[in-house]
């Protein structure tokens, strides 16, 4: 495929978007808004396959974004899929669960090293709220550390925004600095007596700013200090469960959570998320209410069951690394080779990429809307997923079209800040 410059179009999608605006409201909403993103990012999507996406203008896209990081080995991957299927024809949302819930549990309970018992939800923020209902249930305590910055969904108790919530909601919470020790010490004396649970994401992955792989004294600290006042100590694996490790995320600096949150690509983007537990946690996480209409459906779980099977037999985990570090080198070569740097940031698998020198964004949004104009869809400020479906092919395609980008950017001169940093800045004052 040659770069897509002069063919892209965009009249479909803003036909879309504003029939959205008329019943939806602002026309989209949550993450996969692109009101904070560069001018004419497409909005709508038509088709998957792969690494690749399609708008419904016809333009093809090697994806890098991955749904936001639901697609582990391919958009349609057709032994998943056909899994999915079967159960579906079979019995999907029943009046209980299928015989594929306890086999799925079984098996990544088997996976996950700190595991002993599996829940399953839809929505990583479903599984990060029962972690934090069980963990206050487990202790009789209230009060959570929580990292700054750090996300864990979108419930009145954690989501960024505030617009909505009440102070009650975000009561018990006690911040601290992510790599932190002294910070996560003086959190945990200002919790005193009543410390239910630390949460922990698996790397610092906060949207704008530096990636952040966990400092292993930190993570050793924070399960000691669990330990010390019978807290339990929660990993948000929700984003980077199993694109970093076969086992939880933090089996890599040795440290085992009580609890862990996963979601998104643990059925390569079927609907499920889970929660998984340590035998300490069991009693209470058996006397918590929590449920949901189509929590028990069998074709997610399905699909996650032959989603685990890929993540234990195959060397996805191993390519997507050298992928990522393959798209990484190539991107400095070319910034350098056009008086840029980059600052590439997080694992290789888990790229953060952002253009060295950008208070303002100008030149990241400048570059990424070039790219997408050329057939590449990456994020100026997000962190981005490299999928097992890709090839050294698409890398190197990325890589030249980066090069075609940095040039542009060089002949444009001084760049003006993107309108949509004053709109972003008032929606995070609030």
């Amino acid at each position: 495929m040659g770069l897509q410059t002069m063919s892209w179009t965009n009249s479909k999608n803003k036909a879309l978007v504003e029939r959205a605006q008329a019943v939806i409201p602002r026309g989209m909403y949550g993450h996969q808004s692109v009101a904070l993103l560069p001018d004419d990012y497409p909005q709508f999507f038509a088709r998957a396959e792969g690494a690749h996406l399609w708008d419904v203008d016809g333009n093809r896209y090697l994806d890098f974004l991955g749904g936001y990081g639901p697609n582990l080995f391919g958009y349609g991957d057709r032994e998943i899929d056909d899994a999915y299927v079967a159960q579906m024809r079979q019995g999907d949302t029943m009046t209980g669960p299928a015989e594929v819930m306890v086999e799925l549990a079984e098996t990544m309970v088997g996976m996950v090293s700190h595991a002993d018992w599996a829940m399953f939800c839809k929505n990583g923020t479903d599984a990060t709220t029962m972690a934090l209902m069980i963990a206050r249930n487990h202790t009789r305590k209230n009060t959570v550390l929580l990292a700054r910055g750090a996300y864990h969904g979108a419930a009145p108790w954690c989501t960024p925004l505030k617009r909505g919530v009440s102070p009650g909601d975000r009561a018990h919470q006690v911040f601290y600095d992510y790599n932190d020790v002294e910070s996560l010490e003086a959190a945990v004396r200002e919790a005193g007596d009543d410390l239910a649970a630390i949460f922990a994401a698996p790397i610092k992955h906060d949207t704008f700013i530096d990636q952040e792989l966990p400092d292993p004294a930190y993570a050793r600290r924070a399960r000691e200090l669990c330990d010390a006042h019978g807290a339990l100590l929660i990993v948000d694996d929700v984003r980077a469960g199993f694109r970093l490790a076969r086992d939880s995320s933090w089996s890599l600096v040795g440290v085992k959570p009580d609890l862990s949150s996963w979601g998104k690509a643990i059925a390569n983007g079927h609907p499920i998320s889970a929660l998984m537990g340590a035998e300490v946690a069991r009693e209470a996480a058996m006397t918590i209410y929590a449920t949901g209409s189509f929590w028990f459906s069998a074709a997610p779980m399905a699909a996650g069951l032959k989603t685990m099977a890929r993540i234990r037999d195959t060397d996805y985990l191993e390519r997507t690394e050298a992928l990522g570090q393959r798209l990484r080198d190539g991107l400095d070569e070319s910034a350098h080779r056009h008086d840029f740097a980059l600052r590439q940031t997080g694992p290789a698998q888990m790229p953060l990429i952002r253009v060295e020198d950008d208070p303002t964004l100008a030149k990241g949004y400048f570059w990424a809307q070039a790219l997408m104009k050329r057939g590449v869809y990456v994020h100026p400020w997000h962190n981005m997923f490299i999928c097992a479906a890709m090839t050294d092919g698409d890398i190197d395609f990325a890589v030249q079209a980066a090069d075609d980008a940095f040039k542009l950017m060089k002949a444009a001169g001084p760049l003006e800040a993107p309108a949509q940093l004053a709109f972003m800045t008032q929606i995070l004052d609030h």
